[in-house]
């Protein structure tokens, strides 16, 4: 990198697109957000594209959006990946050790990964990411880094994230037709790991949920990596379904109650408070109690941490998350999901807003930015790309290279 690089990460949910521009290696010696740009999404269900015209127009809008903060013109980008098509699978590569000396090298190491990488998976699948879990040395395991180690033969652990090569296929031409091209595809709740969760909370044990609209993605941590991943088919928008159709009243308003009014904990709520509301074909308001309409939520949340549960233990992590569930995404400012989680999954929970950026932090210091916040991060992690790479150039055409660029556009 160069001593300031742009990284631009663009987070494309179901119900907005949200762009943000950082600087590496700027002020605050991390990474500063100098561009934020959201768009409303109208062209994904479920994590999936479902009309290219309009997701294409989202992604465009948003991207817009952030290059006029940012006075940036985007080229390039991380871009996140989710919903119902993504898998995940363990699997284990092992090598014997070249060299006279028998000590391991990083050559080494990405030959395991590569033997890792040989599982079979359909055609019609592509795979993702291939992370590294831990190490086995001539029968040892739990090594980390096995780099400079004597050894006669390398196993590797690792996790495989594949996805359907159709919605990879359709996400990447969205973003290509909207002007940007892809400097990698990130899962998601891997990037979102990277602003919620601390190294020690996955050493212990933790499951996060990222609750979106149509779905929640969940990634099981434990020993320091992700053991586990998926998407559930529900998210914040199935609270305001549920709310539309058994209060008659239409989505907008729904979501409004939902956001106003709405908690996951009946018992907590006075059962004498009244609320007038206006069903769909009626003109005169009638009143429901805020209990009623909690009881109709708890349900709902209910259900979702129910199928967290089984993620669970699917990961074969039942009881072993001493740290517990991170709850984040724009559907964790529901009130007292928190709770909600705590009681069902019997476990300590929480809800987490992004942390470790720099610069326009004010404005996505909330959960519906952890995704897109964790991807500028991965991206700083991650890039191992050319010294002079421009994610971003001047919207005005002045050239050079980005150190001097952002000397001419900060104060």
């Amino acid at each position: 990198m160069t001593d300031q690089t742009v990284l631009v990460a663009i987070d494309i949910g179901t119900t907005k697109v949200c762009v943000l521009i950082g600087e590496v290696g700027g002020r605050s010696g991390g990474v500063d957000v100098i561009g934020i740009g959201q768009a409303p999404s109208d062209g994904l269900r479920k994590g999936v594209v479902i009309d290219i015209d309009r997701t294409v127009q989202s992604v465009a809008a948003a991207v817009e959006a952030a290059e006029r903060l940012s006075g940036l013109k985007v080229r390039s980008a991380f871009v996140g990946i989710s919903g119902m098509h993504v898998g995940s699978q363990n699997s284990r590569g092992m090598i014997a050790v070249s060299g006279r000396q028998h000590d391991v090298t990083r050559e080494d190491t990405l030959r395991a990964i590569e033997a890792a990488r040989a599982v079979s998976i359909p055609n019609t699948r592509e795979i993702l990411h291939v992370i590294p879990r831990g190490y086995v040395v001539d029968g040892q395991e739990g090594v980390r880094d096995p780099i400079g180690m004597s050894a006669v033969r390398l196993e590797v652990e690792a996790h495989i994230v594949t996805a359907s090569s159709s919605s990879v296929t359709n996400l990447t031409k969205c973003v290509q037709k909207a002007g940007v091209e892809i400097d990698e595809l990130v899962l998601t709740p891997l990037a979102t790991a990277e602003v919620v969760l601390t190294d020690e909370e996955r050493e212990l044990g933790v499951v996060l949920c990222d609750i979106g609209g149509d779905t929640t993605d969940v990634a099981v941590f434990q020993d320091g990596s992700i053991r586990h991943c998926a998407t559930i088919q529900m998210g914040a928008r199935s609270v305001t379904s549920d709310l539309g159709l058994l209060l008659r009243v239409t989505p907008d308003v729904a979501e409004t109650l939902k956001i106003k009014q709405g908690t996951a904990l009946p018992l907590e709520v006075d059962p004498d408070e009244v609320m007038q509301i206006t069903s769909i074909g009626e003109e005169v308001p009638r009143p429901i109690t805020r209990r009623h309409m909690a009881q109709i939520i708890e349900a709902r949340t209910a259900e979702l941490f129910d199928h967290v549960a089984r993620e669970i233990e699917a990961a074969g992590a039942t009881n072993r998350l001493q740290a517990g569930v991170v709850l984040t995404g724009g559907g964790a400012l529901l009130t007292g999901i928190a709770r909600a989680a705590r009681d069902q999954l019997g476990m300590a929970a929480r809800v987490m807003s992004p942390t470790g950026l720099g610069g326009l932090t004010d404005s996505i210091a909330a959960p519906p930015y952890s995704a897109s916040s964790g991807l500028l991060i991965w991206g700083a992690k991650h890039w191992s790309g050319d010294e002079d790479r421009v994610a971003a150039r001047s919207l005005d055409g002045v050239g050079g290279r980005l150190s001097r660029l952002f000397r001419s556009l900060m104060p």
